[in-house]
């Protein structure tokens, strides 16, 4: 199968939403990034729509055509009748002129083709009397068969596309003529390049708006009116039904639209529920008009592209010439899967690695793209996921490291929202105010247990507190408190050190430094007393002595 379409890599930010959406879960994941199983993908083009990050890129035709438009032969467009929807108000004349600025030989519907192929269906059901007959117009459900219901294989409708078909009828009745399909579908890209030959270059929509601006060329806004038209309504659902014969003896007919409807049948036919029926199938729901490549704007527009087609169809056949059905004929092999399903050992260790021990534990929310946690374990196994992508596991695992933290740390935490309220609380925190359970506290203002200023000063200025002593006189607790604002989560959290003991430690060592020197006062006082005492003596001895002295030293002269 060719690469119609690709990844741009940096823009994968690991949503899933690509593998919830695919219908065949033909996407693995490796190294945080998407990548498309080419040999299970079926095209549809799911993916395409649904990326957020427009991730998923289709593969631009337009160089290859415009190679094509260099060359002498005449390059004829085969456009597709969804063109009614998606250039509302445009007909087929002012199409052609259009893209005859663009060097196009001519343009023609390939309702002309789907005619042909319409009419060979009639003639399968009325000539061979087939059981069942599964239309081939949709290669993606044509794929869908090939590679998931192999089994089916003779109940596809072994006839060209209405594409191929005309683009044989172009290639017939204009010589040397390469022709161009121009359409709404992904896998109209795949298809002609799988059957060489028939069509030589394919664009959607939306390269062909754009290569038309480039030129500066617009489409006018001019519908013609041809009555011999009623293949026009073969892009809609049912839209082949309403072409055909459908007065067959003993037939049902069946129209169905969505992969997942088309699957459900399907299992049915393989079961033996179903018989005798046709059943037209188109892999995207409203049929082309729900196109993957129908221009952005228009696909969500079902009803309204419906009315549009509606009007623009008349009420006979386009005239044709119709081909021998050896000319029409199409051959549909067998696509294998290079996947092999595991054992139950296996898939039993990897839920078991998932954290799904019991069938309890299996939620099957379905986050992950896949439908049930068995499918997920699977795709494990085959290199398409990555235990990472199961949300409950990972939050489990997250609640679990931060839970294993938060509860053995030895500050307490309190998480409040932003009415300060109380969302979370530790055991340390729940040791700081005396709490037996969290539910004692748990949704209540925080005010309830402590004074929430510093928490409303940091919720108002966005400014952190950090390590701010704060004394709780009911609990007659000391703390150390920082009080930080999440504005992402919108939380305001604090952080608490009970520096009680501490605080008492150091009351304590200040209670006997005081005490010391107080001592150290009396002391010094003391001994300052005892010095005085001791000067006044010794002034008063030296008083006595000198007097003594000087009358010893006048009677000593005398004599």
């Amino acid at each position: 199968m060719s690469n119609c379409l690709t990844l741009k890599k940096s823009n994968c930010k690991n949503c899933y939403k690509c593998i919830r959406n695919c219908p065949v879960k033909a996407i693995r994941f490796s190294g945080n990034q998407a990548h498309i199983i080419g040999n299970e993908c079926i095209l549809c083009g799911r993916c395409f729509v649904v990326c957020p990050q427009d991730a998923k890129q289709i593969v631009d035709g337009t160089e290859k055509v415009k190679v094509l438009l260099q060359h002498s032969e005449p390059v004829v467009v085969s456009l597709a009748p969804s063109f009614a929807a998606n250039y509302e108000g445009v007909g087929i004349e002012a199409v052609r002129r259009a893209l005859k600025k663009l060097g196009f030989y001519d343009v023609e519907e390939t309702a002309i083709g789907a005619t042909i192929v319409k009419t060979e269906y009639e003639k399968m059901l009325k000539q061979e009397k087939r059981d069942i007959v599964i239309s081939s117009c949709c290669h993606s459900i044509n794929l869908l068969i090939q590679k998931y219901f192999p089994s089916l294989l003779g109940y596809l409708a072994d006839v060209v596309s209405p594409m191929q078909a005309h683009c044989l009828d172009i290639k017939k009745r204009i010589p040397g003529a390469r022709t161009v399909f121009i359409g709404p579908c992904v896998a109209k890209k795949d298809e002609a390049e799988h059957y060489e030959g028939i069509v030589d270059g394919v664009l959607t929509f939306e390269e062909l708006t754009d290569w038309l601006k480039s030129e500066g060329i617009e489409l006018e806004k001019e519908l013609d009116e041809n009555n011999e038209s009623r293949a026009r309504f073969f892009p809609t659902t049912g839209g082949i039904l309403k072409t055909m014969d459908t007065n067959e003896p003993g037939y049902t007919y069946i129209a169905l639209d969505g992969v997942e409807n088309c699957m459900d049948a399907l299992k049915d036919i393989e079961s033996g529920k179903i018989h005798k029926c046709f059943i037209e199938m188109s892999a995207c729901v409203g049929s082309c008009i729900g196109g993957p490549v129908m221009e952005k704007y228009h696909r969500a527009n079902t009803v309204r592209d419906y009315i549009s087609i509606s009007s623009y169809a008349g009420e006979k056949d386009f005239v044709v010439i119709q081909p021998d059905s050896e000319e029409l004929g199409k051959h549909f092999e067998y696509i294998e899967k290079r996947l092999q399903m595991p054992g139950e050992e296996d898939i039993i260790k990897v839920l078991r690695q998932m954290g799904k021990f019991e069938a309890s534990d299996e939620l099957n929310c379905g986050t992950c793209g896949y439908s049930t946690c068995r499918e997920k374990a699977i795709a494990v196994i085959q290199g398409k996921a990555e235990i990472s992508m199961c949300l409950p596991y990972l939050k489990d695992k997250a609640e679990s490291f931060s839970d294993t933290i938060v509860k053995n740390t030895p500050n307490g935490l309190i998480v409040l929202n932003e009415e300060l309220e109380v969302q979370q609380i530790n055991e340390a925190a729940k040791r700081i105010f005396n709490l037996r359970s969290n539910t004692d506290v748990l949704g209540d203002h925080v005010v309830h247990i402590m004074d929430p200023m510093d928490f409303l000063e940091v919720k108002e200025t966005g400014k952190t507190i950090r390590q701010k002593r704060v004394y709780l006189p009911e609990y007659k607790k000391y703390i150390e408190q920082s009080v930080v604002y999440d504005s992402e989560s919108r939380l305001i959290i604090g952080i608490m050190r009970d520096i009680t003991d501490e605080e008492r430690e150091h009351e304590k060592k200040e209670s006997i430094r005081h005490q010391t020197v107080e001592v150290a006062d009396k002391v010094v006082d003391k001994q300052m007393r005892i010095v005085q005492e001791i000067a006044s003596l010794l002034g008063e001895t030296a008083a006595e002595t000198k007097i003594a002295l000087a009358k010893l030293k006048e009677s000593i002269q005398d004599e």
